[in-house]
């Protein structure tokens, strides 16, 4: 795949803003994607032994669906998926695809659910994201997790609040330890929310220039020893190819190992379907960190582009 043009949207018009961060324009038919979301969640759901819509805040979005492993003995590395749809779309029920591939590796899944935008505000939403990390590392035992192996992986908006769970400042604020977060993998994500304001998504985001500081991850790097898969689709806009190109040169810059995954073939929303085949190079690349019993058949795996500990 060749390389995405680097953008400066400084220099964008309106219209161009809203063509590079229009993901769904970028599909013929998004329905039939969000179906099989849908769809293969609910199978997971009948052959992963599971605990849904378990409770780790007040209001009724703060919830989450722990999948346990099938395989392995003693505690397992976790997994935690936060899903995308813009922060104004998708839920839990929809985010657990990847439980089966999975389970059988050896890992624990989480599919982390929290309140949408516009009833609540982005800071709010990267709040209970944080809080439900504190319940995890608090309660995951119980469900055969290991609270000291959470690895996070989120898609498009997901991507960027994975990447805010990454950031290494605010795990002391919920009493966790600083490296709770083991590794994580955004895929397809946002990292600069400087463009936002300017086109079709600040109808229902409102960032104010706060916002934009306080809630980019760019700007608010992981610890330097933090692995981090970053990934993104074929036919992602340069927009958002380009968001994740400068998001992994600013890692590589702060001494973080760092590895790059595009997908040949897949597009902003598919994409997150590697995550349930363990034959794929995404998979492969994201449970690499982990460390845990996964099978790794057919093909090369991922390699880090830069691994300032080797």
């Amino acid at each position: 795949m060749t390389m995405p043009a680097r953008l400066d949207w400084t220099r964008l018009d309106r219209a161009e803003l809203d063509r590079q961060y229009d993901a769904r324009a970028t599909v013929a038919d998004i329905r039939p994607i969000l179906e099989r979301y849908r769809a293969d969640t609910d199978a997971a759901k009948a052959t992963v032994p599971c605990a849904l819509a378990i409770p780790y805040g007040a209001s009724e979005p703060e919830r989450l669906d722990v999948y346990r492993a099938t395989a392995g003995e003693g505690l397992r590395p976790v997994f935690v998926f936060v899903h995308g749809g813009y922060w104004r779309l998708l839920d839990a029920a929809d985010s657990g695809f990847m439980a089966p591939a999975m389970a059988a590796a050896g890992i624990v899944t989480v599919a982390l659910n929290y309140a949408l935008l516009p009833g609540v505000t982005l800071a709010e939403a990267v709040r209970q994201c944080r809080a439900a990390i504190a319940w995890i590392h608090g309660h995951i035992a119980d469900f055969g997790g290991d609270p000291d192996a959470i690895h996070v992986c989120g898609s498009s908006a997901g991507g960027h609040l994975c990447a805010m769970l990454a950031a290494d400042d605010w795990a002391a604020d919920f009493g966790l330890p600083r490296d709770v977060i083991k590794s994580a993998a955004p895929i397809s994500g946002l990292f600069d929310l400087s463009p936002l304001p300017h086109c079709h998504v600040d109808a229902w985001t409102k960032l104010t220039p706060g916002d934009v500081a306080a809630l980019s991850p760019a700007l608010h790097l992981p610890r330097r020893e933090m692995p981090v898969t970053v990934a993104y689709a074929e036919t992602d806009t340069d927009g958002f190819k380009g968001q994740s190109e400068d998001y992994a040169d600013r890692l590589i810059a702060a001494g973080n190992p760092v590895g790059r995954v595009d997908v040949p073939g897949s597009n902003h929303f598919a994409i997150v379907f590697d995550l349930a085949d363990p034959a794929s190079r995404l998979f492969r690349a994201i449970t690499a960190p982990i460390g845990a019993m996964t099978p790794h058949p057919g093909g090369p795996a991922a390699t880090p582009i830069s691994d300032p500990s080797s």
